[in-house]
């Protein structure tokens, strides 16, 4: 299998989908989807613009966010976010990505994280480097997180879910007594792909999406980071959540979540 390739020609498939990207912008909701999450006209146009196109030119077998389609579980399949960061799409809000991961046997083998609107190209396969816009990016170093920019997930306080608002306030509150460099950017492949580029040193995604991160989990392991889940597990396919970060600062943030304690402590 040729990784390298395969992200050639999946950089082109995503270059013809920045145009109706970016042509989008501000675009309203089309499809409600669980709680307050929606889907714009342009995640379903891109999702079917882009799995027509991957299919096609690799053979391999796509799974979409709004469609769902190939098994997650195939030997090889393609993950798509045909959006990330669909609020601060429809809002106006430059910080939206295309997501792109590709697994083998549940593995992140390759990503691609597009963002159109600030020309920003992500692209890694096994082994690295993370090419930025063409240029190889040296690997994640060892890193102090008071030093860093952190990235954290968006949270109502008075949700409940396995990681219920008031858990992840506490986790926000502990990270803040010992960085003050914490971002919501409300896009979870954007702030993986960040990590694995060494813009942040470290990011926490309370979610469970696949297609919000296996590309990222490839760029990051690419260059060297670490990812694992909100225990401290190795992050797999099936895993509900993330935390992906320079060495040093993972396990830094690893004994802040110890302190916080379980989540089932702020029901």
């Amino acid at each position: 299998m040729d990784l390298d390739a395969l992200v050639a020609q999946a950089a082109v498939i995503l270059d013809e989908a920045s145009a109706p990207f970016v042509a989008g912008h501000r675009a309203d909701s089309a499809v409600q989807k669980k709680g307050n999450d929606f889907a714009t006209e342009v995640d379903l146009a891109i999702e079917r613009q882009v799995v027509k196109a991957l299919e096609a030119a690799t053979g391999i077998g796509v799974h979409g966010e709004e469609f769902g389609g190939a098994d997650i579980n195939s030997p090889l399949v393609w993950v798509l976010d045909p959006i990330d960061g669909t609020f601060n799409y429809a809002a106006g809000s430059p910080m939206a990505a295309i997501l792109l991961g590709l697994l083998c046997d549940g593995e992140p083998v390759a990503g691609l994280t597009w963002l159109p609107f600030t020309d920003q190209r992500y692209t890694a396969v096994q082994g690295g480097p993370v090419i930025f816009n063409g240029v190889a990016q040296p690997p994640i170093a060892h890193s102090d997180i008071a030093q860093c920019v952190i990235g954290i997930g968006t949270f109502n306080v008075d949700w409940g879910g396995r990681f219920p608002g008031r858990y992840r306030l506490a986790v926000f509150e502990n990270l803040s007594r010992v960085c003050s460099k914490l971002r919501m950017h409300g896009a979870t492949g954007i702030d993986l792909a960040y990590v694995g580029a060494g813009v942040l040193g470290g990011a926490i995604s309370f979610g469970d999406h696949i297609w919000d991160h296996a590309a990222g989990v490839a760029l990051i392991r690419a260059a060297g980071g670490i990812v694992t889940d909100l225990s401290g597990e190795q992050w797999t396919a099936s895993s509900r959540s993330a935390l992906a970060a320079a060495p040093g600062v993972h396990e830094h943030i690893m004994e802040i979540l110890d302190r916080v304690g379980s989540p089932e402590d702020y029901r």
